[in-house]
């Protein structure tokens, strides 16, 4: 079971970029799947995530409205579609997955997951 987060780089404030999260190694539509980042200095943080099932989803407050999750199950990969990017975006992002296969509920917690990828980073800076 491996995830593969790519898709990182530097971006201009007010820029966007999209990350992805290829799964290898197990069916990715039988999980929830969650990304999280962390800046330096702080603790890693949830920033969305998106059910098994109907792609029910979940934003934290501070990227609501900028970021989307998505997924594609046919390319066994979720993405986030991230938009109008603030330097305060700066960090790695880490997708993760946890087995829930038919379920509308995605967990908002580090803790509730039990695979991770490496990490990609995201620069905003002028």
């Amino acid at each position: 079971v491996q995830l593969q987060a790519s898709g990182g780089g530097l971006v201009q404030p007010g820029g966007s970029l999209r990350p992805s999260c290829a799964a290898s190694g197990f069916t990715l539509d039988d999980y929830a799947i969650g990304w999280f980042r962390q800046a330096p200095g702080k603790e890693r943080e949830g920033v969305s995530c998106i059910s098994s099932s109907a792609g029910s989803t979940h934003y934290a407050d501070s990227v609501k409205g900028r970021f989307t999750i998505s997924r594609d199950n046919a390319k066994n990969t979720v993405y986030l579609q991230m938009n109008s990017l603030k330097p305060e975006d700066t960090a790695v992002y880490y997708c993760a997955a946890r087995y829930y296969s038919g379920s509308y509920y995605c967990p908002h917690s580090q803790y509730e997951y039990d695979y991770w990828g490496q990490g990609t980073q995201v620069t905003v800076s002028s």
